[in-house]
């Protein structure tokens, strides 16, 4: 009876709830507008209950696909979860850094300078992502997703949209081309001051532990990104890069492509040049998105945001300036 009582005292009941849908959530799947109604509850518990019939949608079932139309009353039953133990936890630091990191935030739209070793998402072996920090960071926010995506250990501008309509509005800026972005990239070499551009198709490969891998192949998907140069030393060159299509990794194929690998980069570097930049101390990848300019969703307004680099690479540049 004692461990009965024990487990109640653990747990948290929550009540049954009615959510009319909102216009701006409508033609979102009921089990992903589940999964941010109740938060904390295992996605397993939510397949559960729809597949019960415990959640309805204008008073009837619904399967786990069923998307929303604005209006729908859906009911949200009593879901009894493990309550959360007041424990310190090394993640609130990260959530907490997240809020320095802020360039521009209102009703529709978040602008981060995510910093450099963050995964835009957990999973591949991390439970933890820019996406769920800003989720803890906003409790009270009902959507939040990313707009696109950096990779782990590219730093900069990334835009995050607060509002269903604001990701569509957006979705379709980059499908047209409308949205434009620029990158910083230290490389190695001379970057010719002729070669403004590279157009080569790239071809995805996932390893079997889920590690990816791209090169450029003919059976790729055409990849175009536009270069200027920015700044020259001995050895390297700071160039600009502007993405024309967004594959994985393309900034950092183009430029291993062109024989101008970027500066400790993991996967496609140069091993002579990256050991030479660890010992000017740089130890992450030199690539940042430095700015991004895209039309406002709610005021249909042009903006650009900018982000400044780290000190990891500003110092990297004062150290290359210092060289004769």
């Amino acid at each position: 009876m004692s461990v009965i009582l024990a487990t109640m005292k653990n747990e948290i009941t929550q009540k049954v709830r009615f959510v009319t849908i909102e216009s701006d959530l409508a033609g979102q799947r009921v089990d992903n507008f589940l999964r941010t109604q109740l938060k904390g509850v295992p996605k397993s518990m939510i397949y559960r209950i729809l597949r019960k019939g415990e959640v309805r949608v204008n008073k009837g079932r619904v399967k786990p696909d069923y998307k929303l139309v604005a209006n729908d009353l859906v009911r949200i039953p009593p879901v009894r979860i493990a309550e959360v133990k007041d424990t310190p936890n090394p993640k609130l630091e990260k959530v907490a850094e997240l809020e320095s990191c802020i360039l521009y935030e209102d009703e529709r739209i978040l602008v981060i300078n995510k910093p450099s070793g963050t995964a835009v998402h957990g999973g591949s072996g991390l439970n933890f992502g820019l996406i769920e920090g800003l989720r803890a960071l906003r409790p009270q926010a009902s959507f939040m997703e990313l707009v696109h995506r950096l990779d782990r250990d590219t730093s900069g501008c990334i835009l995050i949209a607060k509002k269903r309509s604001a990701l569509r509005h957006l979705h379709a800026q980059l499908r047209e081309g409308q949205m434009d972005k620029r990158y910083q990239a230290l490389v190695a070499g001379a970057w010719p001051e002729n070669r403004f551009k590279v157009k080569a198709p790239l071809l995805k490969n996932v390893l079997q532990s889920g590690e990816r891998l791209v090169s450029v192949n003919d059976n790729g998907k055409p990849s175009e990104t536009r270069f200027r140069i920015l700044q020259r030393f001995t050895g390297a060159t700071l160039v600009e890069a502007s993405p024309i299509t967004g594959r994985t990794h393309q900034i950092r194929v183009h430029c291993q492509h062109a024989g101008h690998a970027i500066a400790c980069d993991p996967k496609y570097g140069d091993v002579h040049f990256d050991d030479q930049m660890r010992r000017l101390g740089l130890k992450r990848l030199f690539l940042h998105a430095a700015s991004i300019r895209f039309i406002h969703p709610g005021t249909e307004e042009t903006v650009r945001f900018d982000a400044p680099l780290d000190s990891a690479l500003t110092n990297s540049i004062k150290q290359l300036n210092e060289i004769l």
